[in-house]
């Protein structure tokens, strides 16, 4: 065994269960557990910490599954870094993983791991030293060049090293004991926090456009508008509203899509199944990824500017928003309020430009990176075809043969793979567009994680369930 293959082998993970499945009963305690952590995490602060760039980024920290500031102010950002530059190099053939083996799958994941902790040392590092999170600057005492400045940036990396490596194995634990997997759980987490807090919080928010001072929850400010008659801000509190439940409608219905192919038992006459293909064939993982790029980007040019050098772009010093740059293309404009503001669709042309850039580059980021799962995940045509022939099923009026098989195959789940897609960074960007609550991003992420949990637990569990939960769900 080589050194890197002993590396990686004995890299510490959460033990998995002896038994081959696990009753819903266990797998909901464990979820429930992982999640309890997740949210206690969230509002643990930083011990030592004074200024905190990186709280601007609100949009960015729910799709990270982050609470910049807490313990967990990395999220999943290293995981997701790490799968993303680790299906590059594998896409590239850089560094190839025969991902058909179990050998190969075992050095795919803990390469993918090893990488993760790699990025939770890197990113803890340039978060503090790059003065995202910088130490309290005690009484003026304890400032940039004093002997004891540095020492305590080790304390918040040492934290934030902590919050990571407890993120990372929360995720095994989900991905092992739970439904699903961790990293999907807390970024759904995080939205449904986020949208709950931005639609019903009553705690006192911006001004409108009367003067008049508001809750911060969209639903709440609706009707305050309205009581005071400021038509506008209760425009614009209803517009944010319907264009959250639109893209939730658009969502489920695109997850629900699928191609079913009619497949039949060898061994038995006349039995058969239909083998089902979702349209969003690779589901919500390269939107993860997109988001995750862009939030790495927007971070380290705020980053690199805190130090003097903005190669990617400038920032607000008052809002935090990017103004210049490849930062400022990344950033989707809220297209919709301007037009109500404004009261015209008029509203120039750089908003327009910079919302095409921001949709292309979503959309054309999730077909890369959809193509790129499907190779690495065992998604394609060869895999699912060994798995259609070891189970005894062949195409009706055929010969049992994989080649056959996997011809058939590819018609559909090429066209699958990058339909879907398209389809997801478009409802993306145009959430993010249109001013859906939750950066709209986040809102699409959620609909198709929950709507996968659903159906893995219907498929896996529907017998082992409660009766009431089970006619709940559908049983």
């Amino acid at each position: 065994m080589s050194i890197w293959q002993t590396i990686i082998s004995n890299l510490p993970e959460v033990e998995g269960p002896t038994q081959k499945t696990l009753s819903f009963r266990e797998k909901l305690k464990w979820t429930g557990i992982a999640l309890i952590i997740f949210f206690v995490l969230g509002i643990l602060p930083l011990f030592g910490l004074g200024t905190n760039a990186l709280q601007r980024f609100e949009t960015l920290s729910i799709i990270l599954g982050a609470e910049f500031g807490s313990l967990i102010s990395l999220g999943i950002g290293p995981i997701v870094t790490a799968s993303i530059v680790l299906q590059l190099l594998n896409g590239s053939g850089i560094w190839k993983f025969d991902l058909t083996k179990p050998e190969g799958k075992k050095s795919f994941q803990g390469t993918q791991k090893f990488m993760s902790l790699f990025f939770i040392i890197f990113e803890s590092s340039i978060y503090v030293l790059l003065g995202g999170l910088s130490p309290e600057q005690f009484a003026n005492v304890v400032t940039r060049g004093h002997p004891l400045y540095f020492p305590l940036q080790l304390i918040l990396i040492f934290q934030l090293v902590l919050g990571g490596l407890l993120i990372l194995f929360l995720d095994e634990v989900v991905s092992k004991w739970g439904f699903g997997s961790g990293i999907s759980l807390f970024i759904a987490a995080g939205v449904s926090k986020s949208i709950f807090i931005q639609a019903f919080n009553w705690l006192p928010g911006v001004g409108g456009s009367a003067g008049a001072t508001y809750s911060s929850g969209k639903v709440i400010e609706f009707f305050q508008a309205l009581v005071v008659g400021d038509v506008t801000t209760a425009i614009l509190a209803i517009s944010a509203i319907i264009f959250t439940i639109l893209v939730f409608v658009i969502a489920v219905y695109a997850q629900a899509m699928k191609v079913e192919i009619p497949l039949s038992f060898g061994m038995i006459r006349g039995h058969g199944i239909r083998w089902p293909l979702s349209f969003i064939y690779t589901s919500n993982i390269p939107v993860i990824l997109v988001a995750a790029l862009i939030a790495n980007f927007q971070l380290w040019g705020r980053l690199l500017q805190n130090i003097g050098y903005p190669l990617l772009g400038a920032f607000s010093a008052s809002t935090g928003s990017p103004i210049s740059g490849f930062v400022y293309w990344l950033q989707g404009p809220d297209i919709v309020r301007s037009m109500i503001q404004q009261q015209t669709l008029l509203i120039g042309f750089a908003p327009y430009l910079q919302a095409m850039f921001y949709l292309l580059f979503f959309i054309l980021g999730s077909v890369i990176f959809s193509i790129f799962w499907v190779q690495t995940a065992g998604m394609d045509a060869k895999s699912q075809a060994q798995q259609m022939i070891s189970s005894g099923l062949q195409i009706p009026g055929f010969r049992k043969d994989e080649r056959v098989l996997e011809r058939l195959l590819n018609r559909y789940i090429w066209p699958l793979t990058i339909m879907g897609g398209i389809t997801v960074g478009f409802l993306a960007a145009l959430a993010d567009l249109t001013g859906a609550l939750s950066g709209g991003t986040g809102i699409l992420l959620t609909v198709m994680i929950v709507y996968r949990l659903y159906e893995d637990i219907a498929r896996q569990h529907m017998m082992d369930m409660n009766p009431m939960l089970r006619k709940f769900m559908g049983g």
